[in-house]
């Protein structure tokens, strides 16, 4: 018997085994989706990447490929991209046991990011070097709370897999760091902006408006409550457990409007940055620190849902009613009704009724998050008007026809019903790896089986 046909019989196992433990029978439809998804995963994304994208020469991963998997480029290494290449290989190791590359990729990721992104001198992870390990993050920024929250995610899920206590060491060393230099004991939450020796960078009058240096913001928060979250899983100590809920807590009743968005940036006491008052070219002008972003907003009531299932939250129908108006939000006003897909950005004018789409493509990382929490709902609301299951479908489907390359492998970074260019365009680079649509579909493979959580 082939390892794929090994891998294959196992997972027909564990479905009929499901089956047995639910009352309810899982369905062909989603057994095909399943089979779908897993064939894609093996087929189409992991074996595109690894171990090719290994770099043996100077460790990590190479970041930068051509749209038929070519490497291009100076090969630049920021935190983000060689932390989610580390964490893709720890839960790929987990879920395909026989394929043993995985555990060796997850091993030379976390020594890279052990013996090269790591500031030894002050601590902390820089942001970006070259390809043989020099510093070449922006002077400005030159640490992120968001790239060091990569860190701590890619390091926990290392140590889950391998039992390797050099990376929880690491990851708890990377938390204490983040408590002593970007955590905010006044207004909490954490700063995103950090000078070398962790110290936060302040907002002046000399920033520009369209910059985003000094102000704390949804994107850094939602990863460090996901960061935090896996970490917890393997080390339920009491202040990370804190940070946790204090994460949760902000994201759910403060980042998060009335409306069901999210507040893209915000000062550090949490003012919204808003230009709503503005004319609209100056509000398009500052659109990357200000609009509504649909995968986001889908993305965000997954994490917040995993979180509180993680902290033991019976019951948390508050956690669960906001999620819930998130996704409605996004599929109300966000969603293609054409085609299928979520939008990649929208703005309330004052002076237009509704919300309009000020951005139509659709990223690919939106879509990934879009499957995940779409089933998610789809599971704890099955006969609610928004049709969850129905959207889910179809925007398999559409990620079928509009996203996955089904000649080159990986998923284009745009949907082609929009950005047809994007089937020429890198299929990876430092902003681009496999860690959105591996965790979508691995998440979904498991709930369409019937033994995903159903964070109650």
């Amino acid at each position: 018997m082939t390892k794929i046909a090994f891998a294959i019989l196992l997972l027909f196992t564990s479905a009929l085994s499901a089956q047995k433990k639910n009352s309810k029978p899982i369905s062909a439809e989603r057994l095909q989706i399943a089979r779908e998804m897993d064939n894609s995963i093996r087929t189409e994304l992991l074996n595109k990447w690894y171990p090719q994208s290994a770099d043996t020469v100077y460790g990590g991963f190479l970041s930068s490929y051509t749209y038929d998997f070519k490497p291009t480029g100076a090969q630049d290494k920021m935190i983000v991209t060689q932390a989610r290449h580390t964490w893709t290989n720890a839960k790929a190791a987990e879920a395909y046991p026989h394929v043993r590359y995985y555990k060796t990729g997850t091993k030379h990721g976390f020594k890279f990011l052990r013996d090269v992104m790591w500031d030894k001198t002050y601590g902390g992870f820089y942001n970006l070097v070259d390809r043989q390990g020099n510093d070449k993050s922006d002077k400005r920024k030159p640490k992120e709370a968001y790239g060091n929250a990569f860190g701590i995610y890619a390091l926990a899920a290392y140590y889950k897999a391998t039992k390797d206590t050099s990376a929880l060491n690491l990851a708890k060393k990377a938390f204490a760091w983040m408590e002593k230099h970007s955590h905010d004991p006044i207004h909490k939450g954490y700063y995103q902006h950090l000078q070398r020796d962790g110290t936060p960078i302040v907002r002046d009058n000399t920033v520009p408006s369209t910059s985003d240096l000094g102000y704390k913001d949804q994107n850094t928060s939602i990863h460090l409550l996901e960061a935090f979250t896996e970490l917890y899983a393997v080390w339920p100590d009491n202040l990370l457990r804190q940070r946790l809920q204090e994460m949760l807590i902000l994201i759910r009743d403060v980042i998060t409007t009335p409306k069901g968005n999210l507040v893209l940036f915000l000062k550090p006491d949490w003012t919204p940055v808003s230009f709503r008052d503005s004319s609209q070219s100056f509000i398009l002008r500052h659109r990357n620190l200000d609009h509504v972003s649909f995968g986001h907003d889908v993305e965000t009531a997954f994490l917040m849902l995993e979180a509180s299932h993680t902290l033991g939250l019976k019951n948390d129908k508050a956690t669960m009613t906001i999620a819930k108006r998130m996704v409605d939000h996004a599929l109300t006003n966000g969603w293609d009704n054409t085609v299928g897909g979520f939008y990649d950005e929208g703005y309330y004018f004052k002076d237009k009724p509704g919300i309009s789409i000020i951005l139509e493509t659709k990223n690919w990382w939106a879509q990934a998050e879009g499957l995940n929490t779409l089933l998610l709902m789809a599971d704890h609301f099955p006969n609610d008007n928004m049709r969850y299951f129905d959207k889910f479908k179809q925007l398999w489907q559409y990620s079928q026809k509009y996203l996955i390359d089904h000649v080159n492998g990986d998923w284009y970074e745009g949907g082609l019903d929009k950005q047809p260019e994007k089937r020429t365009a890198l299929k990876g680079h430092i902003w681009k790896a496999t860690y959105h649509h591996y965790r979508s579909l691995s998440n979904c493979i498991a709930r369409l089986h019937g033994k995903g959580e159903m964070f109650h």
